[in-house]
């Protein structure tokens, strides 16, 4: 399947792996990009030792192009843009913040960048700034999301710039793939479906409680701070809207305390009680562990077919 983004990246599908903190690191990162796609390694706020050394070992496990993701409120920004430049990465993607200040350097060393947006106005601000994609990111997302769903936001963004736009949030199978190609998007970007991904190095709990999931697992927590993230139910999510309910300072400082190091506690310890299992609203669509090249080539491959069959039913006036 090519589009422009499989063109711009120099890959096979266009598919690009969502940079999930504690979860997309080397293994995941390397086995998307070998299925055809684009892995990524999510920067994060860890220090900038522990990615470099994450980017060697993907590329010991891969040749093929390996994107780095940079979340600009991490107080490790700076040396995260300049280690992208250093290791010469192929592609960013970013988020929380404006790329522009770094935009020159990455341009010269040849990296493709692709903020995240959930608007149309971000959209065309980041093309203005140099940017050689975007990602329409809408609320369905597993984690920090935006108010905008999917299905509104992506069409829209798509009308806004005149770059490729990457779809996200929504597609875990074909289906949700060829719905955001048929809204314009050139590609997509999946977090949740890999979640189980055989080469994901998550919690065993953690892949357990997605394949359990179902159209309404997840809830969306922390609307009040204006920072909303979307996660599956469970004690600490319940015990955030119920905080939120009372919303005076003093609650808010027990979100904070409750909340702080909830996704490490869950990706690596599988922590039932006091974890936040982020995931989008797809969960419910993903009900077995498969290795990253089934996922990627099974999506692709039926986004086809049923665009394919779409074009035919109703080139045919049905």
């Amino acid at each position: 399947m090519k589009t422009r983004l499989t063109e711009l990246l120099g890959i096979e599908y266009p598919v690009i792996q969502g940079a999930m903190a504690w979860v997309a690191e080397h293994n995941l990162a390397a086995a998307v990009s070998e299925a055809g796609g684009l892995g990524i390694i999510a920067g994060g706020a860890a220090p900038v030792d522990v990615i470099r050394e994450e980017i060697h070992k993907a590329r010991a496990l891969t040749r093929k192009p390996i994107g780095m993701n940079i979340m600009l409120l991490s107080p490790n920004a700076d040396d995260l843009a300049q280690l992208a430049v250093d290791e010469k990465i192929e592609a960013l993607t970013t988020g929380a913040g404006n790329p522009g200040k770094y935009m020159d350097a990455w341009k010269a060393a040849g990296i493709k960048v692709m903020p995240v947006v959930a608007s149309a106005a971000l959209a065309k601000r980041m093309e203005r700034a140099g940017a050689d994609a975007v990602i329409a990111e809408g609320m369905e997302s597993g984690g920090h999301i935006g108010e905008t769903t999917t299905m509104a936001l992506l069409p829209q963004v798509v009308d806004a710039v005149s770059i490729p736009v990457v779809g996200a949030g929504g597609a875990a199978d074909g289906r949700g793939m060829a719905a955001m190609l048929a809204l314009g998007a050139e590609g997509v970007q999946c977090g949740t479906v890999f979640l189980t991904a055989d080469e994901c190095v998550i919690h065993e709990k953690y892949k357990e409680m997605v394949l359990k999931a179902s159209d309404i697992s997840t809830v969306v927590t922390g609307r009040p701070s204006g920072h909303p993230v979307r996660s599956l139910k469970s004690p600490i999510s319940r015990e955030c809207l119920a905080l939120e309910k009372v919303g005076d300072d003093r609650s808010l400082e027990e979100l904070e305390a409750i909340t702080a190091g909830a996704l490490r506690r869950a990706v690596q310890d599988g922590d039932w009680q006091k974890g936040t299992f982020m995931a989008g609203q797809v969960a419910g669509l993903v009900n077995s562990c498969r290795p990253c090249r089934e996922i990627v080539a099974n999506m692709t491959a039926d986004a086809a077919e049923r665009l394919s069959a779409l074009a035919a039913r109703f080139g045919n006036g049905v």
